[in-house]
C-alpha cells in the first residue's frame, strides 16, 4: 500500500491556514504531515513571511491523532545534534509517539548569512557533519548516556531524558549525494527522501543499494520516500491553472514544471506507479500555501488506483 505525506510549505502562510490544512489531511486519510526547516522563504522573494518548522509541528502534535509529523528535512547546521534529539523527543511526547526526525546537510546559504549561522567550508564538510550528527542523534534517541570527542562535536556525559515515546524514533535523511549522503543513509537512516525522474531516482537507488551492500545492510529495511508537487483536478489544464495560482501567491511565475504531477487522479497514479514498483512506499506531496484542499481531499482516490 502506498502511503501519502503532505509537505506544507511554511512560507506565505499563517498558523490558522497551516493548521487547518494539516487537520484536513488527517481527516482525508493522509499518513503524515511535514514542513520545511527554513528561516527565510526559499521560493520567490526571501522577505515573504515564513513560520519556524519545529514550532508548527509542536503545535500540530496535540491537535492531531494519527498522522506522523516531521521536517522534510531539518537543517543540521542550525542546531547541535543533542538539541535536535531533544526537539524530536519532545515532539514525540506532544504527538503521542508520531515524530520522525528528518535531517539533511542544509543548503540555503542566504539564511545562514542573515542570522550569523556558520555555513562551514563547503558542501563536503556539511555532509561530514551530518554523518557524525546522525550517529550521535541515534545514540541519544536510543537512550545511551555517553561522552564523545569527534571531528565536529564534543559531548560530556550526554543523555536525553525522557526517552521518546516510540521504542525506535525513526531518522529520515534527505538528499542523494552519491558518496556521502547515501552512505549516511545506508549506515544510519531509517528512511530516505529523494526526487527526480524515474530514471534519475532508479540510478540513485542503485547507488544506495551499493552502499548498503558495502556496509552489510538490506536496502529493503530503509523506508524510501519520493516527493513531487501534485495538484489534482479533472484534467491537466485545470490542474495547471490551480498550480499557477499557488505559485503566484508565493511570488513565483513557474518552477519545475516537468517534476510537478498535474492532472486527474488516474494521470497522477500512472506517473507514481513506476516509483512504487522501484520500492518507494511513501509519496510526499510538496504543496505551496495557501494549500489546495481539492488535492488534499482527492489524494485518497490516487491511493485506491495504486492499490
Amino acid at each position: 500500500m502506498t502511503r501519502f505525506g503532505l509537505q506544507l510549505w511554511s512560507q506565505q502562510t499563517d498558523w490558522p491556514g497551516f493548521r487547518d490544512a494539516a487537520l484536513a489531511a488527517e481527516e482525508a486519510g493522509w499518513d503524515s504531515v511535514w514542513t520545511w526547516d527554513h528561516l527565510m522563504a526559499i521560493f520567490g522573494p526571501w522577505e515573504q513571511p515564513i513560520l519556524e518548522g519545529w514550532s508548527v509541528l509542536a503545535g500540530l502534535g496535540p491537535i492531531t491523532s494519527r498522522v506522523r509529523l516531521g521536517l522534510m528535512v531539518g537543517a543540521n547546521t542550525f542546531r547541535n545534534p543533542g538539541h535536535t534529539a531533544k526537539l524530536a523527543t519532545t515532539l514525540d511526547h506532544l504527538s503521542g509517539g508520531r515524530a520522525v526526525l528528518g535531517i539533511g546537510g542544509a543548503w540555503f546559504e542566504r539564511e545562514h548569512d542573515a542570522y550569523g549561522i556558520e555555513f562551514f567550508s563547503g558542501h563536503g564538510e556539511r555532509l561530514d557533519r551530518l554523518d557524525e550528527a546522525v550517529m550521535l542523534m541515534r545514540r541519544l534517541l536510543d537512550g545511551e548516556r555517553f561522552s564523545h570527542d569527534g571531528r565536529f562535536y564534543t559531548f560530556h556525559d550526554a543523555l536525553v531524558a525522557p526517552r521518546p515515546v516510540q521504542h525506535h524514533l525513526p531518522i529520515l535523511v534527505g538528499g542523494s549525494g552519491p558518496r556521502k549522503t547515501l552512505r549516511t543513509v545506508a549506515l544510519r537512516a531509517d528512511g530516505w527522501n529523494t526526487s527526480g525522474s524515474v530514471d534519475e531516482v532508479s540510478a540513485k537507488l542503485d547507488l544506495l543499494g551499493e552502499h548498503c551492500a558495502d556496509v552489510g545492510r538490506d536496502v529493503g529495511s530503509i523506508e524510501k520516500t519520493v516527493s513531487f508537487p501534485i495538484v489534482i483536478r479533472d484534467d491537466r489544464a485545470a490542474a495547471e491553472a490551480a498550480y499557477g495560482v499557488l505559485l503566484g501567491t508565493n511570488g513565483i511565475e513557474q518552477m519545475e514544471s516537468s517534476a510537478a504531477l498535474l492532472g486527474s487522479p488516474t494521470e497522477v497514479a500512472d506517473t507514481i506507479r513506476p516509483y512504487t514498483e522501484l520500492g518507494f512506499s511513501t509519496v510526499i506531496v510538496r504543496m505551496p500555501a495557501p494549500y489546495d484542499r481539492e488535492t488534499i481531499d482527492r489524494m485518497a482516490r490516487v491511493g485506491e488506483l495504486l492499490a
